[in-house]
């Protein structure tokens, strides 16, 4: 058997956090204690901005905070807001994490592409390529690329914060808005 590169053991987290979506949306939202030990220790890194399928993002809309989809793990919650290809070439991914004291929400990374974290609530510590930074409510931190990068609550209340990831992790191609 072949081993896994990252990108598929997050696509395989990502699917076992839909799954257990999926149960807990079931079982009416109730967690007994063995449900929520079966969560998955880590959220999963989402696919890199302007990955196969993404679409072009070409027209405005407001995004429901209560009607986005939520993966819950054991370190907390996530929700995916968009992701796409901007009209002028830029890609991007949101998404928006709670993270409980004491957790990471996955260990510390790099990737091509850069991202920009807005701390709404608690206090984080921003591992900046090695370099420990400690950000409160209304922080923003800017993870550029091919840094490591991780985030860590070092509060004593759960964390808060919006990602916004920009850039390809592949070779730019061109956008086209024009259907064929």
């Amino acid at each position: 058997m072949d081993t896994m590169n990252r990108r598929e053991v997050c696509v395989a987290l990502s699917g076992l956090a839909a799954l257990v979506v999926a149960t807990d949306t079931l079982l009416g939202g109730a967690q007994s204690l063995s449900e929520t030990q079966s969560l998955p220790e880590t959220m999963a890194v989402p696919r890199p901005p302007g990955s196969a399928g993404d679409p072009v993002l070409t027209s405005s809309r407001a995004f429901d905070f209560a009607s986005l989809p939520v993966v819950k793990t054991a370190n907390g919650e996530t929700r995916a807001v968009t992701r796409g290809v901007l009209a002028t070439g830029e890609a991007i991914e949101v998404h928006e994490t709670t993270l409980l004291p004491g957790h990471m929400p996955h260990p510390a990374h790099q990737h091509r592409h850069s991202e920009f974290m807005l701390v709404r609530e608690g206090t984080m510590e921003f591992n900046n390529d090695g370099k420990a930074e400690v950000v409160g409510p209304g922080g923003v931190l800017f993870a550029a690329s091919n840094r490591l990068h991780g985030l860590k609550n070092i509060g004593q209340t759960p964390a808060n914060y919006f990602v916004i990831a920009i850039g390809r992790d592949t070779v730019v191609t061109p956008v086209s808005t024009e259907s064929k």
